[in-house]
């Protein structure tokens, strides 16, 4: 009985105590890597699968917190998803719902970063974790299903095998990621839309829901995504 109390003890202390913070040169390291696999197109064609789990997770969690019955997501090899739900096909849960999507991966980072600067490096690993596995519940389809498995076995052998500084880089390098990444999907959408495509997308949806101009639901999207780099980028580099 002593020896499993002070295993969980010692469970507790890992996953809830504070970790050292990195060098400065290495948040500014995993900026450069986030950047990296952000920015070059044909990197981003495969980079872009996690923000899209990201912002599905977003829909999907959303569905469920406004009191939706959440039925499936579904993740593409071309990096779209779908989120399916079921409940009244308008009133505020249904707004919230579909906003949440491009507000996901930012919000996300921003929250990351508020871990990373209290020194939670393990707890924000292993929440991470918990979001993936809850996720793949839900996922209704293969590629879907092998895109989220396989992130969140990257995260549960750095959470279990990898060393504190392996895990404080790998931590970083996701914030960053979801805080820069998390910007360049509302540019994305706006580029289709001038060129008169994408009439379905969440912006169009929120309009039809809302009767606000998809534009402004738009300019909603690209000020979360800035100003959670913004907020997010200060306290991950106040080291």
């Amino acid at each position: 009985m002593d020896s499993t109390a002070s295993s969980l003890t010692s469970l507790w202390d890992r996953v809830f105590g504070t970790q050292p913070d990195p060098d400065l040169w290495v948040v500014i390291a995993t900026l450069v890597a986030a950047v990296a696999v952000t920015v070059p197109h044909n990197v981003w064609r495969l980079s872009r699968n996690a923000i899209t789990i990201a912002h599905e997770g977003g829909h999907g969690l959303t569905a469920l917190l406004t009191g939706r019955q959440l039925t499936g997501i579904r993740l593409h090899s071309d990096t779209s998803g779908l989120t399916l739900s079921r409940g009244k096909p308008h009133g505020l849960g249904m707004i919230l719902t579909a906003a949440a999507g491009y507000t996901a991966p930012p919000l996300l980072g921003l929250g990351g970063a508020a871990l990373l600067a209290a020194g939670r490096i393990t707890l924000l690993l292993w929440v991470a974790t918990a979001l993936l596995v809850a996720m793949l519940v839900m996922i209704r389809n293969a590629y879907g299903a092998l895109t989220v498995l396989l992130t969140g076995a990257t995260f549960v052998l750095v959470s279990w095998l990898a060393g504190p500084q392996v895990q404080a880089a790998f931590a970083y390098v996701v914030v960053w990621f979801l805080l820069v990444g998390g910007v360049r999907p509302a540019f994305e959408l706006q580029a289709k839309r001038r060129r008169g495509g994408a009439g379905d997308s969440d912006a169009d949806q929120l309009s039809r829901l809302t009767h606000v101009p998809a534009g402004l639901w738009l300019f909603l999207f690209h000020a979360v995504s800035l100003c959670s780099l913004i907020g997010g980028g200060r306290w991950l580099l106040e080291v």
